[in-house]
């Protein structure tokens, strides 16, 4: 990643603190929207921008960009009907709406590069029907289709991939996990028998932001411990 500029959104904690991480120790030049700056790698360019309302300012940004990550996302989990339609249309913000802002906000710079790199962050619930997830699923499905979307138009100056995780430890989904008995059982309903890390996800976003794969575009990438693609019985 040596020298190149890579566009963060999200990464104050779990699995972007890592990819940010990387990215430093790599050599890449990191700018990065958030909303706590405190929390941000300090050789991190930030600026702040809640997704949720309105658009970023980019004067900041290079004129080229290499690469693009947009990691925010919700876990919002209850039975269909106990859904409010305000709650659809926040995870729907949160989701897609503030991706699509940012991503045409940058796809001139992009489009400088040789290539650049878009990485979106989806669900395994996106593919495999999972009760109570209802509003992310959908969302997320959404993601997936303008990432596919966005590889088809603009091939071959940016490519753009996603990486579709199963429940991982992150703050986000610390309440999903708050006991060694929800861990226990969240490991046992994947193949590989355990819920993801940080690790795991900034890994795969890391590479498909790298020349290592710069024959990938359009694809979503499971890294789920098997849930997407095996039933055991």
């Amino acid at each position: 990643m040596q020298g190149k500029n890579i566009v963060v959104v999200g990464g104050n904690s779990g699995i972007g603190r890592v990819l940010l991480e990387k990215l430093v120790n790599t050599g890449a030049n990191v700018f990065a929207f958030g909303r706590k700056q405190e929390d941000f790698h300090p050789q991190v360019n930030f600026s702040f921008w809640d997704v949720t309302e309105g658009d970023p300012s980019t004067e900041h940004i290079p004129e080229i960009i290499d690469g693009f990550v947009y990691l925010p996302g919700t876990i919002n989990l209850k039975p269909f009907h106990r859904f409010k339609p305000e709650e659809f249309e926040l995870d729907y913000q949160v989701n897609v709406k503030g991706a699509v802002t940012i991503s045409q906000k940058l796809i001139n710079q992009l489009k400088k590069a040789s290539p650049a790199s878009i990485v979106f962050v989806s669900t395994v619930a996106a593919k495999l029907g999972m009760p109570f997830h209802s509003s992310i699923a959908m969302a997320k499905s959404a993601l997936e289709g303008l990432a596919k979307s966005i590889a088809a138009e603009y091939a071959p100056k940016i490519r753009a991939n996603v990486v579709a995780p199963s429940l991982t430890d992150t703050p986000l989904a610390e309440r999903l996990l708050s006991t060694d008995e929800r861990k226990e059982a969240s490991a046992n309903r994947h193949p590989l028998k355990r819920v993801g890390n940080p690790e795991d996800i900034a890994n795969a976003i890391f590479f498909l932001l790298s020349n290592e794969s710069s024959w990938m575009t359009g694809q979503v990438i499971g890294v789920d411990g098997g849930m997407g693609e095996i039933k055991q019985v």
